[in-house]
């Protein structure tokens, strides 16, 4: 009866490592361990964008570039022009996020302002990159713009506003500076011989083929330019242009105002337009140094 008892005990106990041993050689052939749940794939992380600081923009326009843009009251002392092209910087909470800057100088003729904003775009979602983010971003601004369609005469809209105003980041949100907010309802950008809202002559190049609101080639990833008429006070008309161009997850807004003394006159469009791209041009050649 013993010799039969310990015949039947060695089979089992050998059975019993055989399956110790499998059970080992299963879990180690990546076919679904328990720190494996999901054996095959793991959720894609978007990449980060190419921007991680942001330049000081006070000290990204040269003294040349701002006397070209600033014109001043001729025999202005140093310490006069010195002030002037310091420029003002916005007040922001963090500086690797948003920056800004602000320029004004008068002069016999008219009143110039110039306002630069910066925003890097950070996107908190792990599938969504920062490049994308921006694009969404920078879309709203231009969508906001209301430009005209490709081949369309830039006329008036019936609310009276053809391009709808500055863009939401190129004003007085922009840079937190001192600069004149265009109100959309207060836009207008008149056709050749035609009058506006109050009854005053229209700018005759506001509607000049090739210098009219649209998107603009060849300045960062995707830009796009606006020119707005509007009326400060009771008698003079400003001319406002805002270039506005993304390069991968930072956008650049750079909003160029001129106010002429004399009431019956209207800013060149064409020599602001050219003003305003040239400062971007050299903002988004600098971001690329």
């Amino acid at each position: 009866m013993q010799r039969n008892a310990r015949k039947a005990y060695v089979p089992g106990l050998v059975a019993l490592l055989v399956a110790v041993a499998a059970g080992c050689t299963g879990a180690g052939d990546g076919g679904g361990s328990p720190t494996d749940p999901k054996p095959g794939g793991s959720t894609p992380i978007a990449s980060p964008g190419k921007y991680r600081t942001l330049r000081e923009p006070c000290g990204s326009v040269s003294r040349a570039t701002l006397q070209d843009l600033l014109p001043t009251t001729p025999g202005l002392a140093e310490e006069q022009l010195e002030k002037i092209y310091r420029g003002t910087s916005a007040v922001t909470y963090d500086t690797d996020r948003r920056v800004g800057c602000s320029w004004k100088a008068d002069s016999p003729d008219a009143s110039h302002q110039l306002v630069i904003d910066v925003e890097r775009v950070v996107s908190y979602d792990p599938a969504v990159s920062d490049d994308d983010r921006a694009q969404e971003v920078y879309s709203r601004k231009e969508e906001a713009a209301e430009l005209p369609a490709p081949g369309g005469t830039g006329s008036p809209s019936p609310e009276g506003s053809s391009s709808g105003g500055a863009s939401p980041s190129a004003g007085s949100t922009a840079s937190g500076a001192t600069t004149q907010t265009v109100s959309p309802s207060a836009t207008t950008t008149p056709t050749a011989g035609s009058t506006g809202p109050s009854g005053t002559p229209g700018a005759p190049d506001a509607t000049t083929e090739g210098l009219e609101p649209r998107v603009l080639d060849g300045l960062g990833d995707a830009a796009f330019l606006d020119d707005v008429v509007a009326r400060s006070g009771a008698a003079a008309r400003n001319r406002t242009v805002s270039v506005v161009f993304r390069t991968s997850n930072v956008i650049v807004t750079v909003q160029y105002t001129e106010q002429p003394a004399r009431p019956t006159d209207v800013p060149d469009s064409a020599q602001l337009q050219e003003k305003a791209r040239g400062l971007a041009r050299r903002l988004a050649d600098q971001m690329n140094e």
